[in-house]
């Protein structure tokens, strides 16, 4: 599998990392609906990128717009330097990869494969051995004869990886390829298929709306909203650092402090964001160690799902924040005890984030 791998990124035509493309003032209208609205984007020749956002967030359509089935309203698309704005689709050095596979039910998988390369003319002999080699990349050597209704759905899903990747394109575009997929199968997928990524070194941008894909795949992660794009940055500084409100809120669990209870708990203005691994939930009056941040309320709501316990907690400073606590010495009976319980939730001042701003806050003299 690694020297198929390697000799299919070989094949690719190298370029000194750079831009593989660069998006302009990018807008899209559909009537009187703006689809996406002046983005800019840089995505690193190499690069695993993912533009994660809800539906109708634009993501999809600015994906469309670098594949060149969709024509922006205004702005430009560049595909290794060069402006592909008005260029139709076959003439983009891009292949896209679907989440219904769009497999050929009456063709083999090899068929499949060498499709693409069929309708460019390539030599019968030629199309065999690189189809050959970009089963081997995907992990599907030997199944060339098969059907695709003989295959499960990753297995298709990974046929649909080859077809495009047998075609060495610069860029490889991915539309929620593994939305139809059960959880367990998604969750080996996007593993293997950041392995293939780092193996052929092509750029991949992948669209999605489930931000533990988007945490686990990607290089970086933008975010989209309403057309337009909040943040950009690697998963760790997304996930720790949101830029926005909107971003605490959609990558992970939106655990915030404004107002009043962030004057109270924190003794300072703004809007603060906790993630909920973080806290730790003791009893009334506890706090382990000094230098701790704490905040007391009352459980308003426990959900159980296995692994670990999800807290909703209602503080007496107003708001309510979530804490995450893993279930190691613990039942669903015990922890739905907790429901009405008055807690006291216990942080460090350094998993504090103000939002917008992407430092830390150093924390002033004092609990709350």
């Amino acid at each position: 599998m690694a020297h198929a791998a390697s000799q299919v990124a070989s094949d690719v035509e190298g370029s000194p990392r750079g831009a593989a493309i660069r998006l302009r003032g990018l807008r899209k209208e559909f009537g009187s609906v703006v689809a996406v609205d002046l983005v800019d984007l840089d995505v690193e020749d190499g690069e695993f990128l993912t533009m994660l956002g809800p539906s109708g967030s634009g993501k999809t359509t600015v994906l469309r717009m670098i594949a060149g089935f969709v024509i922006p309203t205004a702005g430009r698309v560049e595909l290794g330097g060069v402006d592909v704005t008005a260029r139709p689709p076959f003439d983009r050095d891009v292949n896209t990869v679907f989440q219904d596979y769009a497999l050929f039910p009456h063709m083999s998988v090899q068929e499949n494969v060498e499709y693409g390369m069929r309708v460019r003319n390539v030599e019968r002999g030629q199309r065999r051995r690189r189809a050959v080699e970009a089963l081997d990349s995907v992990q599907l050597g030997g199944y060339g004869a098969r059907r695709p209704s003989e295959l499960s759905g990753g297995q298709r899903q990974r046929v649909a990886l080859a077809r495009a990747l047998v075609n060495r394109p610069k860029v490889l575009l991915l539309d929620e390829p593994l939305g139809a997929l059960d959880l367990k199968l998604r969750e080996q997928m996007q593993v293997e298929l950041k392995g293939i990524q780092r193996q052929v070194g092509i750029t991949f941008v992948f669209v999605t709306h489930d931000q533990q894909e988007a945490l686990t795949m990607s290089d970086r992660i933008a975010v989209f909203h309403d057309g337009r794009i909040e943040q950009v940055g690697p998963p760790a500084e997304v996930y720790e650092r949101p830029a926005t409100e909107f971003v605490a809120g959609f990558v992970g669990t939106s655990n915030l402090l404004r107002g009043a209870a962030a004057r109270t708990v924190l003794g300072r203005d703004g809007i603060w964001s906790v993630r909920p691994e973080k806290i730790r939930v003791l009893d009334p009056g506890g706090v382990a160690e000094t230098g701790l941040r704490f905040a007391d309320g009352v459980v308003r709501e426990v959900v159980y799902v296995g692994d670990v316990t999800r807290f909703v907690v209602e503080l007496d400073a107003g708001g309510e924040l979530v804490a995450l606590q893993q279930n190691l010495h613990t039942s669903s009976s015990d922890v739905l005890a907790f429901r009405g319980r008055a807690v006291r939730l216990v942080w460090r001042p350094e998993h504090e984030f103000e939002v917008g701003a992407g430092t830390a806050g150093s924390p002033p003299a004092g609990g709350a």
